[in-house]
């Protein structure tokens, strides 16, 4: 009977895996927002029939246009860091972070003066705890054993 040979890499948080997926929820729903709006103005049956600015303010389609493409750059930007993220660089920890504390912000602003989006924000509490656990922080050379790095 054939043996298993030991691994010598250490293995993986299972936050790891957590956060990875609540990612791909997030881009799932951000390229849902990129589509969403144009949508609403028949961009796709239509096109782009109508002026997008008047004076110094966005019609309705230019603010259309300008959300969707805004979603998209986080959408491409939600990518890149999950690649990274998965590839255990330290940069998509930082980046991640930061990206998770400022939507989590908009999310609470949303949340008072709007309609909230439950899924973006249950995301990235997901997202946070996970990235603050010490096993992902010592992945990420973000804390070591004697005391934090930074």
């Amino acid at each position: 009977m054939p043996r298993r040979k030991k691994s010598d890499k250490k293995k993986l948080p299972v936050a790891i895996p957590v956060i990875a997926v609540a990612m791909a929820v997030l881009f799932l729903i951000r390229l849902y927002q990129v589509y969403q709006p144009l949508f609403r103005q028949d961009v796709f049956r239509n096109g782009i029939s109508g002026a997008l600015w008047t004076g110094w303010r966005l019609t309705v389609l230019g603010s259309a246009l300008l959300s969707s493409l805004t979603y998209l750059v986080l959408s491409v930007t939600g990518i890149v860091v999950l690649i990274g993220f998965l590839r255990l660089r330290r940069w998509s920890w930082v980046l991640l972070m930061t990206w998770t504390g400022v939507s989590l912000v908009i999310s609470l602003v949303d949340y008072f003066y709007s309609h909230p989006n439950y899924a973006v924000m249950v995301s990235n509490v997901v997202i946070a705890f996970a990235l603050n656990m010490a096993d992902v922080k010592r992945i990420f050379v973000i804390r070591s054993d004697n005391g934090p790095s930074l």
